[in-house]
């Protein structure tokens, strides 16, 4: 990656820190040779997010904003023109830093452009599915919640577990060893970023809730006597926990999976385990923490402290090269909390699978009208 325009290259490295905290401290661990492409990625993403919270868009226009930015990444439309025409419509409520980083969309795709059609093809269908899926949901959030715990795992899915099939072919182009545990990686890999998800989903609830939105299911408080459209911090109860603690359990599930999906990677390839590791290791203590306080009414309630996110740090990286010693590790993060006897799903049926690609990733995979598998009517 020698050759990137440092201009560019520079303004990922800058603006990654203003638009993320655990990105920012994540990232840096990685090789050289995967820190600029899964930056771009991860910077991708947050735009296509920055297109669907916008709340002055209507949603067909989301929705034709998304499809344009598919267009963009995968290299069918000019970045330039696409960034000129969203930046208008972003209100207020968008941070300066994502206004800018919309802004310079091209600059990130410039850095893309260098990059090995493997890699390409996989952050564009990872745009994609993402943009496909987080909108079918996005347009029918309500405090009503989602209906199934299937729609919940399907939506985890497309805003997290895409990401972590991404990731894994982010990491088998750049290392042939890790190459060869391709098969096993792919198979695990929707499971390291929706245990990320699910457990920010519970740590959010309530801030979500005041944005207008539960990605809570309904079928599983309806077991407990709970229906999450009344729902209050103030009338939260004991049944309210012992359904938060049932999801907790399936969150609980996808992070032991994504243990065994970074315990694949070779001992030798310390950033990307300490990658995936740091982001593992404080999801399982803020599960912790949202088990130990049951009342809490805020996300930041039940944050892991500083102190704590140290610890992890440290503990991981004196262990990283140790299976054993991690596996003891993440039993302890994660001493009490409750376990899904279950296999977890992992992706939604309609969801093809990555074939590899030759740079040219298929146009519009994802037609007008086509349903979203599990999605809330």
């Amino acid at each position: 990656m020698s050759d990137l325009p440092e201009s560019d290259a520079a303004f990922q490295d800058q603006i990654l820190p203003l638009v993320s905290r655990t990105f920012a401290l994540t990232i840096p661990q990685l090789p050289a040779g995967l820190c600029t492409p899964v930056t771009s990625a991860y910077l991708l993403c947050r735009i296509a997010d920055t297109i669907e919270d916008e709340p002055g868009l209507s949603a067909a226009d989301t929705r034709r904003l998304l499809r344009r930015f598919t267009a963009v990444v995968q290299g069918r439309e000019d970045a330039q023109r696409f960034a000129a025409e969203v930046v208008p419509h972003l209100g207020a409520s968008t941070l300066a830093a994502e206004r800018d980083l919309v802004a310079n969309t091209a600059r990130v795709m410039r850095v893309v452009a260098r990059f090995e059609p493997r890699q390409r093809a996989a952050i564009g269908r990872c745009i994609e599915v993402m943009g496909h899926g987080m909108h079918q949901f996005q347009r029918t959030a309500s405090l009503r919640g989602l209906e199934r715990a299937s729609d919940l795992d399907a939506y985890c899915y497309y805003v997290a577990g895409i990401v972590g099939e991404t990731l894994t072919e982010l990491f088998c182009a750049y290392s042939s060893q890790i190459e060869r545990h391709h098969r096993r990686l792919y198979a695990l890999a929707p499971s390291f970023g929706q245990g990320l998800q699910m457990t920010n989903i519970l740590k959010d609830v309530w801030e979500d809730r005041a944005r207008g939105a539960c990605w809570l299911p309904q079928e599983v408080f309806t077991r407990h006597g709970v229906e999450l459209a009344t729902l209050t911090p103030e009338r939260s109860d004991a049944r309210f926990h012992a359904g938060m603690m049932e999801l907790a359990g399936v969150a609980h599930r996808h992070l032991r999976n994504a243990l065994a999906f970074t315990l694949l990677i070779p001992a030798e390839e310390t950033g990307i385990r300490k990658f995936c590791l740091w982001a593992i290791g404080l999801a399982a203590l803020s599960l912790r923490k949202i088990k130990d306080n049951p009342g809490f009414t805020a996300g930041s309630q039940v944050k892991v402290s500083r102190s704590a996110v140290a610890m992890t740090q440290t503990l991981t990286n004196m262990a990283v090269r140790n299976d054993a010693m991690l596996q003891r590790l993440f039993e302890r993060a994660a001493r009490g909390l409750p376990l899904a006897s279950h296999e977890v799903p992992l992706r939604p049926a309609n969801v093809p699978a990555f074939d590899g690609g030759d740079g040219d990733a298929a146009p519009d995979a994802y037609g007008e009208g086509m349903p979203c598998q599990g999605a809330a009517p």
